[in-house]
């Protein structure tokens, strides 16, 4: 049985490790940032204001159908410490930015060749749709028929009969964008820019491939990261 110095010392503890629990920093106890305190709407619309006026990207996203998506994927922005965190926005809006440009609806626009459906049948559990295409849309370019077959099983849309909607719902069009940052460019944030850049495009802009667009990328990140207070870490290149 415990005697009363015994008690008071006990209650004294756990009384001690509630005080610094609380006093710890965020960003030891991984909690990451406030995404929407760093995507603010002057942060949103500086992005948004870079397209010319008549893409119809720019009337098509806004804040609040990030905001919306962003609830589905509240670990967004939640990487390690604060830093990490703030890298792993600039990275995403670094991304987006590049990959969308004037292209935010869907990739080349009417440009797209007729032959060109972005079926790969090496997937059978994401079976094409006859007269559908998969080619990008949204902003991290959504394409494939098992991309949009997978980003559709999991956010709760039919990717394969429906690809169109990435390009008409914006809210969708943003949870694509989420869904894959998450499952494949998420793991490489901590290495660097330069591996999210590998981890999005690196065969073909990688190793020497296409320097100017990794450098326009790393342009952005650094613009963003700038923006939020962060440096950019190391590793820019791939």
């Amino acid at each position: 049985m415990l005697t009363h110095n015994s008690m008071m010392n006990l209650l004294f503890t756990i009384t001690l490790a509630i005080i610094l629990a609380g006093a710890l920093p965020k960003n030891v106890m991984g909690q990451g940032v406030s995404v929407p305190d760093l995507v603010t709407p002057a942060f949103f619309n500086g992005i948004i204001n870079q397209a010319p006026a008549g893409c119809a990207g720019k009337n098509f996203y806004s804040r609040d159908a990030f905001l919306k998506a962003l609830n589905s994927y509240p670990q967004f922005g939640k990487l390690g410490s604060a830093d990490d965190s703030k890298r792993e926005v600039a990275a995403f809006f670094a991304h987006t930015t590049h990959e969308t440009g004037c292209k935010f609806l869907q990739q080349r626009g009417a440009n797209v060749p007729a032959n060109e459906n972005y079926c790969d049948t090496n997937f059978p559990d994401y079976p094409c749709t006859p007269g559908k295409r998969y080619f990008g849309r949204g902003p991290l370019q959504l394409t494939w028929n098992y991309n949009y077959g997978a980003a559709g099983k999991s956010i709760g849309f039919d990717g394969l009969n429906n690809p169109e909607i990435v390009a008409t719902d914006p809210v969708i069009s943003f949870k694509t964008a989420l869904w894959y940052w998450m499952q494949n460019v998420r793991p490489s944030v901590t290495q660097g820019f330069g591996a999210t850049i590998k981890a999005i495009n690196g065969a073909v802009e990688c190793n020497g491939k296409e320097p100017a667009k990794v450098q326009a990328r790393i342009n952005l990140y650094t613009k963003y990261c700038g923006q939020f207070g962060v440096s950019p870490g190391g590793n820019l290149q791939c």
